[in-house]
């Protein structure tokens, strides 16, 4: 993996009725579930590092500190900036930012670790793939 600090992505989601805590067992108010922003929060940080993979090589998370700070209602646009902050061997520190227009949704840190993707499904009991990427 070649990615240096700076590396960016940022993905969008038009936040639907399956997208809320309810829909997500989180909660009982009809906004944008914690762990569906999570989730948008890494689709960037995936995003931001995919060019820079090497042949059979993937990322996982390890660690994620992650505040949601304001509602999102069906039908509200959240986008999702991951920023590349620090890499240290396969460890890559990411920040993400989450916003719905001019708020800021969410914030936070999440870490993710490069990985021979082949070696990983096998540590994991599944069969092994052809190495394919995600964003390819």
């Amino acid at each position: 993996m070649k990615a240096l600090p700076g590396a960016t992505a940022s993905v969008w989601l038009t936040v639907a009725d399956g997208d809320t805590a309810p829909a997500a067992r989180s909660g009982d108010v009809p906004v944008l579930a914690t762990p569906r922003l999570l989730a948008l929060c890494e689709e960037a940080t995936v995003a931001a590092v995919a060019p820079f993979l090497e042949e059979g090589e993937t990322t996982v998370g390890t660690r994620v500190e992650l505040e949601h700070l304001a509602p999102s209602p069906p039908g509200a646009v959240v986008e999702a900036t991951a920023v590349l902050m620090e890499v240290e061997d396969a460890r890559l520190v990411f920040t993400v930012t989450a916003r719905q227009g001019a708020t800021v949704a969410g914030r936070g840190i999440i870490t993710r670790v490069v990985v021979d993707r082949a070696r990983f499904r096998a540590g994991a009991g599944l069969p092994t793939d052809q190495g394919r990427r995600p964003g390819r």
